[in-house]
């Protein structure tokens, strides 16, 4: 069944890249007493995602900051190696943690599972963004496939 608003988020397990090496985020650490927009691509490197998705939060990080976002996160059904990569490749620095979903537990616990094998890229994530408060889903804009409208910083920026 696929998250909704008004649903907490499930509780998992992400990989982020610190200064110490690949380190585990529990999702309570993560969206616990904090406001969260959260956004999902289906591959780093990928065009749209490389191009505009992951760039536009990070034009907009102050903005949303502004409107009373904590933090920015974005996720990606990818290893925590290639999330590190594709943040140095963006010059993404404090501004979006970069959250490695590799396996795709949080993506299939929340529903939002896209199947990329006619790519070749297997259980990937649809592209959406979401606002959570202390882990509870306050907003949620999935795209329709192919496309990238509803998932964007500016979008979110507008229904904040």
């Amino acid at each position: 069944m696929t998250i909704k608003v008004g649903d907490k988020l499930p509780a998992a397990n992400f990989m982020t890249f610190t200064a110490d090496g690949p380190a585990p985020l529990a999702s309570d650490a993560l969206f616990g007493g904090k406001t969260v927009a959260l956004f999902a691509v289906p591959g780093a490197f990928t065009p749209t995602c490389s191009a505009k998705h992951l760039p536009g939060f990070k034009q907009h990080a102050a903005e949303l900051k502004a409107k009373g976002v904590d933090t920015i996160a974005c996720v990606s059904v990818n290893d925590v190696f290639v999330m590190k990569a594709w943040a140095k490749d963006q010059g993404i620095t404090d501004e979006v943690v970069m959250l490695a979903d590799g396996n795709g537990d949080f993506t299939r616990a929340i529903g939002l599972e896209l199947d990329g094998s006619k790519f070749g890229m297997g259980s990937r994530s649809q592209r959406y963004s979401l606002v959570a408060k202390d882990g509870v889903v306050e907003q949620l804009n999935v795209e329709a496939g192919g496309e990238f409208k509803v998932s964007s910083a500016d979008y979110l920026l507008e229904h904040l």
